[in-house]
């Protein structure tokens, strides 16, 4: 199983925002990846992290993926399957209002559904932020140092 770690961090909310993933295979870490945006929200990050991710998963090498997040935000959306009943309402939450982030929901589920109509094996796990989880806080800091970068004007 590769285990894919992703982060997402906000200065201000909103504010100047960055995302980032790592791969890991047998405990080392394969690849890492990361960009920022202007102006943002910590849930955008959150999310954008986990886009990214399965795009590039659509063009590695492997079958059972495990994505690890420590947004309760994305990982309750996907695994309590918010995201099928918002579809199926139009993107309108249970209380008719707008879902947030509905265009990356959308890229989302595209790039679930072409992962999974590749053969791939997803599954979203919530993990505790900040807690000593080695590959967490290594996603966590390139996510902020990505935010350092918007606001120095480093962009990629």
């Amino acid at each position: 199983m590769i285990k894919i770690f992703t982060d997402g961090a906000c200065s201000g909310n909103p504010g100047p925002g960055g995302w980032s993933y790592i791969i890991c295979k047998d405990e080392d870490i394969v690849r890492g990846q990361g960009g920022s945006v202007g102006k943002t929200t910590n849930n955008r990050m959150e999310l954008t992290a986990v886009v990214k991710a399965l795009e590039k998963i659509t063009n590695l090498e492997g079958k059972t993926f495990q994505i690890l997040s420590d947004s309760a935000y994305v990982i309750n959306a996907i695994n309590n399957h918010w995201i099928g009943c918002w579809n199926q309402n139009g993107w309108k939450t249970s209380k008719g209002e707008d879902v947030k982030n509905s265009d990356l929901w959308k890229m989302f589920l595209d790039m679930k559904n072409k992962c999974e109509r590749l053969g791939k094996i997803l599954t979203f796990e919530k993990i505790k932020g900040h807690s000593g989880n080695y590959f967490n806080e290594w996603v966590d800091s390139m996510a902020r140092n990505e935010v350092i970068k918007q606001i120095r004007g480093v962009q990629k």
